[in-house]
């Protein structure tokens, strides 16, 4: 079994700054890829920043330059710095790992609400 767990969500100002933390734990051979998925009220849930296990990083238009993501597939371990929050990054951020067991596949985390807010 696979857990991907999501830490670090809370309420923030406009222009604040949070860190989420994702760690995955269970019977993993290897991770190929993380990343963080966001989805807000009536929207589809979209990519925000993906990292590989070779450390490239890719991320949405709208958070480039203001969102980091960083961690090691090998440590089972992802962030992503939030700076320069804006109101329309409000949404539930979701930690996802391409992830080979005995079989590889997509495992999800269960989600962080990030609200951004004055």
């Amino acid at each position: 079994q696979v857990q991907l767990v999501e830490s670090g969500g809370g309420l923030v100002q406009p222009g604040g700054s949070l860190r989420l933390t994702c760690e995955a734990s269970g019977s993993i051979f290897k991770i190929y890829s993380m990343g963080w998925y966001r989805q807000a009220p009536g929207k589809q849930r979209e990519l925000v920043a993906g990292i590989s296990s070779y450390g490239t990083t890719n991320y949405a238009d709208s958070v480039k330059d203001r969102f980091t993501i960083s961690g090691d597939t090998a440590k089972r371990t992802m962030y992503l710095q939030m700076n320069s929050l804006k109101p329309e990054d409000t949404a539930v951020y979701y930690c996802n790992a391409d992830i080979f067991i005995d079989v590889r596949g997509d495992y999800w985390g269960q989600g962080t609400q990030v609200t951004v807010s004055s």
